[in-house]
């Protein structure tokens, strides 16, 4: 399944020790199931029935936790690796609350809001994986960076989102969406969120540090492909709704030199 929907991650994996490649396997079927009812192309056609789905979903992973088995082939994995690895599968319980929010229209109101939506989605995979990484103590720092990651994405992906009528970034005006031009007021939000971003990845550099040896050039390398996305943005004057924001390839190389060598960040 990670080979055939990211193979980009599928092959980050394989740079994992073997004995923990598994876990990952079975922790992102969990998560790319619910991907699928929320995004896919054959989710369920109301916001209700994702809901409904969803539900579903999570009662089959506890039920597995609480017998120890599932008939489910992720599931059987992902209850197999979280004994296995003590992992905090009780972080999953918080993902699928945030993944039931992207049922229906978006509509973020606030910081504490978004702070939640993001402890729930990127934030609990990143503290669940903290384990495997080699950095069972860091596993809030670890939640940290996926946010970081996250917040990042909803900086770049604003004109996208909107298109999928989700405004993730409190504060935005829909009119100024829709009409893509974007005023001070807005390069004013954008500029304070990308303060956000980078001043979260600074905070989060002993993530790195504490993981495994054989991990950390790609988590600088993450990092640095990252912030320079933050730098994008920066100079096309914080326009995330008629501009591209994201970066080329050839913008990204730089990025992962710079990574590689452990200088990112």
């Amino acid at each position: 399944m990670q080979r055939r929907h990211d193979p980009t991650y599928y092959w980050a994996t394989r740079r994992l020790p073997r004995q923990v490649r598994p876990a990952v396997h079975a922790l992102y079927g969990f998560v790319r199931g619910a991907d699928e009812i929320v995004d896919g192309a054959r989710r369920p056609s109301t916001s209700e029935a994702r809901r409904a789905a969803l539900d579903a979903w999570e009662a089959e992973l506890e039920q597995g936790l609480e017998t120890g088995r599932s008939a489910h082939p992720v599931i059987a994995a992902l209850v197999d690796a979280g004994a296995r690895h003590d992992l905090p599968l009780g972080e999953l319980k918080i993902y699928m609350r945030s993944m039931r929010v992207d049922c229906g229209p978006v509509r973020i109101g606030s910081h504490e809001e978004l702070e939640r939506y993001m402890r729930g989605s990127a934030g609990a995979v990143g503290r669940i994986m903290a384990p495997l990484l080699g950095a069972p103590a860091e596993q809030e720092t670890f939640g940290r960076l996926g946010t970081a990651f996250q917040l990042t994405n909803f900086i770049r992906d604003v004109r996208e989102d909107w298109a999928l009528d989700r405004v993730y970034l409190p504060g935005l005006c829909e009119e100024e969406l829709a009409g893509g031009v974007p005023t001070a007021e807005l390069r004013e939000l954008v500029a304070g969120e990308v303060a956000r971003a980078r001043a979260r990845f600074a905070d989060t550099r002993a993530a790195v540090d504490a993981a495994l040896p054989s991990v950390r050039p790609g988590m600088r390398l993450a990092r640095a492909v990252y912030v320079r996305v933050l730098d994008r943005i920066e100079a096309i004057g914080f326009d995330v709704i008629g501009r591209r924001a994201g970066l080329a390839p050839w913008e990204s190389a730089p990025a992962a030199a710079r990574g590689l060598m452990g200088a990112a960040g």
